[in-house]
């Protein structure tokens, strides 16, 4: 529960910023008549009828324009999170893009009269709220033109947070990582285990459905603890975290756990549509490496350094120790993990590295 309010918080400050923003640009537009020769201050009088010509103060618009953010922006929010949260967004995109549309036109036309009722309050003025008024009226075709249009820069700036990851897409548009940078980060290499012997039992559709639904609970708990998702492969998720926040409240280990209890808590969901219940292990470590942007035609953040091949081969080691989570010491020692049983595994000569790396294991106290 904590999780989904947490989510649906950040979703919804979200909404309100932007909505906000977008309805007080449209006052702003209107109000000093942008585009039209000679700009002119709005009248009341020329956009709803049977007004005279006082100006309302800019101030007072923006007010409204506030308001309007608010209302249209936890509509918005409770609209998306539901469609996110039923998953109905498995859906065929247009479908999906319909739904929402309709949606969005009901609740514009009865907040646009929630609204016109309050406006007609603090300015002392009658304005078009009869049964039906919005059919024929041409400043509000003309902001649901606006409302269009900002919904699809909104979905289109969450589309490029989804697929580029949570901060990537702004780094990206600032040209952060256009030269190579050094930064400090923790990686972990969460993998299934006994993959061929699961994709041989389930076939390779009911497989890949079967990590689809484990990638939808990892990225159900993901937001509680910092992480981001660098890539997938095949049945492999590579998470990272910057370094202060990998370590803080011991992020990075407390996310694999998590992670188990999910898959516990739906055991009976997994056992009935696949017959088997999940199980990942893990490897993870620290320290510094390169990142840099590269790719002309597809565009990506990439990694480079030892600190990502590390992690990468401590993952591997899981199956010769029979552990499900592996740590290194250097890692290790950056972490408070007093409720944890750790035994070291000793010094491990990994593939391709030349100096050992000492690891220890990470369980529960039984």
């Amino acid at each position: 529960m904590k999780n989904l309010l947490v989510q649906f918080f950040r979703l919804l400050v979200a909404t309100i910023v932007f909505w906000s923003i977008a309805f007080c640009v449209f006052i702003m537009i209107r109000y000093f008549q942008i585009g039209v020769e000679g700009g002119k201050a709005f009248e009341v009088g020329k956009d709803i009828p049977g007004l005279d010509s006082d100006v309302i103060p800019i101030t007072q618009w923006l007010e409204f324009g506030v308001f309007s953010g608010i209302v249209v922006g936890c509509i918005y929010a409770v609209v998306e999170f539901l469609f996110e949260k039923l998953r109905l967004n498995k859906l065929s995109t247009g479908l999906v893009l319909v739904e929402k549309s309709l949606i969005y036109l009901l609740m514009l036309i009865l907040s646009t009269n929630f609204i016109i009722t309050l406006i007609e309050e603090q300015i002392d003025r009658n304005l078009p709220n009869e049964q039906g008024w919005w059919i024929q009226n041409k400043v509000f075709w003309l902001v649901v033109g606006y409302f269009v249009i900002c919904s699809l820069i909104f979905s289109f700036l969450k589309i490029a947070k989804d697929n580029f990851g949570r901060g990537v897409f702004f780094n990206q548009l600032i040209g952060k990582y256009k030269k190579p940078r050094e930064e400090r980060r923790i990686f972990m290499f969460l993998d299934l285990q006994a993959s061929t012997t699961i994709a041989e039992q389930l076939g390779h559709f009911k497989y890949s459905e079967l990590i689809q639904q484990c990638f939808y609970d990892l990225n159900y708990v993901l937001p509680n603890y910092n992480a981001e998702i660098y890539q997938y492969v095949g049945d492999e998720a590579v998470i990272s975290w910057p370094f202060d926040k990998g370590i803080k409240d011991n992020n990075c280990a407390e996310l694999f756990f998590k992670f188990q209890d999910r898959l516990l808590k739906k055991e009976k969901n997994y056992i009935k549509k696949f017959g088997i219940l999940p199980k990942f292990k893990a490897g993870l470590h620290g320290g510094k490496l390169i990142v840099t942007e590269v790719g002309t035609i597809k565009k990506e953040i990439a990694y480079h350094g030892d600190v990502i091949n590390t992690a990468a081969r401590i993952q591997g080691e899981c199956n010769a120790y029979n552990e499900t989570l592996l740590i290194s010491e250097t890692l290790l020692g950056k972490l408070k993990l007093h409720k944890y049983k750790l035994e070291s595994i000793g010094n491990i000569a990994l593939k391709g590295k030349e100096s050992e790396v000492k690891l220890f294991s990470i369980n529960r106290n039984s």
